[in-house]
């Protein structure tokens, strides 16, 4: 609900100004639309410049990430299947030029969309108003010189990123088109590139072409939060439908390819916005301030009723499940663990949700989230792991493929919180072959590329859960627990995390030890959930401890590269102290990390004149050494 109000006040801002007044019932006859309206278009990804110049104010900047659409939770989308495929490939086709070429214009450095409103009293001022024609306008009078009909002209101009539908309404009723005209042609104008936008994104060379955009809507899509399919629905069109620069369907399409979207959400979303941001550019040029406003109004009911009912669901739940439907009895008791309760012979499938890539650019791999609906019938607990068996069969016999271990990466209630699913964190495993230069595809990880490929709606064979070793101890809410990670060992910590501190557990409420998380990784930007765990280190700063290890970035106190082990050793007399006083310490990722971390133990024990092998047998058998490498 915060984030409509946020939209809906901003654009109601702009419309209150005085001077906007006047532009927006400046008589049609005017000869050019420079003189309706004091917004400005401007190609800077993510967020709304509003001009302020005819005010004697400096322009003010709305950051995309108030919008906050979220990860899929419930896509029925399946994968557009080869037959499916054939019966789009045509369309694709004939609309890539056009796509292509629009896209460039993103590029493309535009100059202020409308001046400030004047009246015109002469000719000579009318000339002077036509010198400083809108892009649109510009545009709109090249095609012209080509003799093409201004309804096509009013299409194509809806379809170029600097323009879209919100800067073609006010071109076409410049051109003395009437609206009943100029509204579904600029409709249709800004649809067209977009279908095959959100295809074409997931080819890697046009992804190279768009690195400079994508890289900052992925900076800024990271911070965006987690709904419903009905919020991610009711946000996108949110947001695609407020009339200010940058919110348009080019970049709401953008946004909903880097955050997983299914592709038929997305379109059903980006169409409601366009033609919700069209009524009220309609009611805004032929209406003024009062238009506007009422348009507004009816974008709010249409986005603003699933926040409102999912606002009072949340506030519900609160006040009277306490999100403790998945809880044991007491919370804390592990006896009644669910292991194995499907297996290899029997596996369960299930149906993702959502699949992201969670690095940035210049990560050494690619790793993923990937968001999996169980309909509730695979309870799981934290700590455990889920096998995965991939499709199709193993070259050398020709045998279904074995199953694969991925400890899973949320809470029992899943990221959507409803307990009906739960998510992976998976690296796409590649062989880099120094003999061909380049990775070969034959030596791949068939089920990590597997996964990683999925689409909203494919089906997923899982087994187990598997394993108790890394349970979570409940029983003394004081108990520390110190969690080291390299890469994806990050999973089952980001379910202890949300579960301790994020979800409204009866086990979130009871805790009053300290969690302390190491990740190592090669750089910044393979750091994984970094924006989770700053939330989390900002609002319990006394109960989470962070510290990262970057081996490409960092060095250690001998020189040399900063690993895991080198970033535990720092704090080695305090960790040693937490264990000796009952702390729990898990290890999760590579086992390289291993001899390092043990050795660096045995040293302190040592100096402190004990048996380390003793210690650490006294570990084992008190359940405070927790490990799963590989």
């Amino acid at each position: 609900m915060k984030v409509v109000a946020i939209s809906f006040a901003a654009l109601a801002a702009v419309l209150s100004h005085p001077s906007h007044v006047t532009a927006f019932t400046t008589p049609r006859v005017t000869p050019s639309i420079s003189s309706r309206v004091g917004v400005s278009t401007s190609n800077t990804f993510g967020k709304y410049v509003i001009s302020m110049e005819s005010y004697g104010a400096s322009s003010t900047e709305l950051p995309m990430n108030v919008f906050r659409f979220g990860q899929s939770q419930g896509g029925s989308e399946k994968r557009v299947r080869p037959e499916k495929k054939r019966a789009f490939q045509t369309f694709v086709k004939a609309a890539t030029v056009l796509s292509l070429f629009a896209l460039t214009t993103a590029m493309v450095k535009t100059q202020p969309a409308f001046a400030a409103a004047k009246k015109v009293a002469t000719p000579a001022a009318a000339a002077t108003v036509a010198e400083h024609l809108h892009v649109g306008q510009k545009v709109a009078n090249y095609f012209r010189s080509f003799g093409l009909p201004d309804l096509a002209i009013l299409a194509i101009i809806s379809a170029m990123p600097v323009i879209e539908l919100r800067g073609a309404v006010p071109v076409g009723l410049w051109m003395g088109l009437p609206i009943t005209s100029v509204l579904p042609a600029c409709v249709l104008g800004n649809m067209i590139p977009i279908i095959p936008l959100l295809y074409l994104l997931k080819n890697d060379s046009l992804k190279r072409v768009m690195k400079p955009i994508l890289d900052r809507a992925e900076k800024k899509s990271a911070a965006l939060g987690v709904g419903s399919l009905e919020k991610q629905w009711a946000s996108l069109a949110a947001f695609v439908g407020i009339p200010l620069p940058g919110t348009g369907a080019w970049t709401g399409a953008m946004g909903a390819f880097l955050l997983g979207m299914p592709t038929a959400v997305a379109i059903s979303s980006i169409f409601t916005g366009v033609v919700s941001a069209g009524i009220i550019m309609s009611a805004i040029t032929l209406a003024g301030k009062k238009g506007g406003l009422a348009a507004l109004a009816a974008l709010a009911v249409i986005t603003g009723r699933e926040f409102l009912s999912g606002a009072s669901k949340k506030s519900n739940s609160a006040a009277n499940n306490k999100q403790d439907f998945l809880e044991a009895e007491p919370y804390w008791d592990q006896s009644n663990v669910p292991v194995n309760v499907h297996s290899n012979k029997a596996p369960f499938t299930g149906k993702v949700v959502s699949t992201k890539r969670i690095v940035g650019p210049k990560a050494t791999g690619e790793t993923c989230h990937i968001v999996i609906d169980h309909n509730g019938d695979f309870p799981y607990w934290e700590g455990q792991s889920w096998g995965v068996i991939p499709p199709g069969v193993r070259e050398k016999d020709g045998k279904p493929h074995s199953v694969r271990l991925y400890s899973i990466a949320s809470s029992r209630y899943g990221d959507d919180m409803t307990g009906k699913t739960g998510s992976l964190c998976v690296r796409r495993a590649t062989y880099w072959c120094p003999e061909l230069q380049a990775e070969d595809p034959a030596k791949k990880g068939v089920c990590s590329n597997f996964l990683c490929d999925t689409q909203p709606g494919d089906e997923v064979k899982m087994t187990g859960p598997a394993g108790k070793v890394m349970l979570l101890p409940e029983e003394d809410p004081s108990t520390d627990y110190i969690m080291v990670a390299t890469g994806t060992g990050i999973a089952p910590y980001r379910g202890f995390i949300r579960r301790l501190f994020v979800e409204n557990t009866p086990a979130a409420n009871a805790y009053k030890g300290q969690a302390w998380l190491f990740l190592g990784v090669a750089n910044s930007d393979a750091l994984l959930y970094d924006d989770e765990w700053q939330e989390v280190k900002k609002k319990y700063p006394d109960n989470f401890r962070l510290d990262y290890a970057l081996s490409r970035e960092q060095e250690n106190k001998k020189g040399g590269k900063m690993y895991i082990q080198d970033k535990v050793e720092e704090y080695a007399d305090e960790i040693f102290e937490k264990l000796s006083n009952g702390a729990h310490i898990y290890f999760c990722g590579l086992k390289g990390m291993m001899p390092g971390i043990q050795d660096m133990l045995k040293g302190v024990a040592e100096s402190k004149g004990l048996d380390y092998d003793e210690w650490l047998k006294g570990l084992k058998k008190s359940k405070q050494w927790h490990v799963e490498v590989y």
